[in-house]
């Protein structure tokens, strides 16, 4: 399910391309999953299809998804592993009062 937060400054499109990557990422939309047309998207989301196709783009040079004739799937790729995935959830209860940017900026931080 993807929906566009209004609230959000980021752009339509990227949210588009977050929120599709991060179902990817996670298994969530398989390999071969067959994704609705541009403009279906477009329509159901109430954006333009151009924000749509900017998005499916970014995600096709991103590796993530191809197109053809018969529509656009989701192509095969590693998904997040259920260890990782722990991980992040053990430190998001860790860091649960911090934004999502600020626990970036630390992981940033100590990563280096």
């Amino acid at each position: 399910m993807i929906a566009i937060d209004e609230d959000d400054a980021r752009p339509p499109f990227e949210q588009i391309r977050e929120q599709l990557t991060d179902q990817i990422r996670a298994g969530e939309l398989p390999a071969g999953h067959r994704l609705p047309s541009v403009r279906q998207l477009a329509g159901d989301l109430h954006i333009a299809p151009g924000t749509v196709a900017r998005a499916y783009s970014e995600l096709e040079a991103d590796g993530l998804l191809e197109s053809t004739r018969a529509g656009t799937r989701v192509r095969a790729v590693e998904a997040i592993s259920d260890e990782a995935r722990a991980a992040a959830r053990a430190y998001i209860d860790a860091v649960g009062a911090l934004t999502l940017d600020e626990a970036i900026r630390v992981l940033r931080v100590e990563w280096r």
